[in-house]
């Protein structure tokens, strides 16, 4: 399947539009059973950190069901980070195509993540990496690196605020 810059875009839209309406199951989907979702740390240096099998990571799952715990924790209330509800607006934007060849496009965007809990509202913002495999009937994310730039963060960040 070919994907144009539109497309592209769409699809990475879409991504942000579940996490917004909490459509957990459709964000899954999304997602290959074996995708990495990556948040790398900044090292006391401020370095980002390199290697999630050695350094630590604010986010690390090697396979989707890394993700799929965590949905499953937000949806049965056993996530301290999730109670009550956090609502979340997406913005993404500056999308540019890296890397696209037959069946893998490479991405990288800017984000800014609104999430209001609390009546208190934190903003996250950074850049996203994402590979996106495009060799099935529809296309799925292999990988997903998220710099996360916001660098004051109160409290436990979660994979729906990034």
């Amino acid at each position: 399947m070919t994907m144009n810059y539109e497309a592209i875009c769409a699809f990475l839209y879409r991504e942000a539009r579940f996490l917004d309406d909490q459509d957990w199951d459709n964000w899954l989907a999304m997602y290959d059973v074996n995708a990495t979702y990556w948040v790398p740390a900044w090292d006391d240096n401020g370095e980002l950190t390199e290697d999630p099998q050695t350094e630590i990571s604010l986010i690390w799952y090697g396979r989707r069901a890394g993700l799929e715990d965590r949905v499953f924790r937000i949806r049965t209330e056993r996530s301290s980070a999730t109670i009550p509800d956090t609502r979340t607006t997406h913005l993404l934007s500056n999308v540019e195509v890296l890397e696209q060849g037959d069946t893998v496009i490479k991405t990288r965007h800017n984000f800014h993540t609104m999430s209001v809990r609390y009546n208190h509202i934190d903003h996250f913002c950074g850049t996203t990496f994402t590979t996106i495999d495009t060799s099935g009937a529809t296309p799925v994310i292999k990988e997903r690196k998220t710099v996360l730039k916001t660098d004051y963060i109160r409290h436990v960040v979660d994979v729906y605020q990034l």
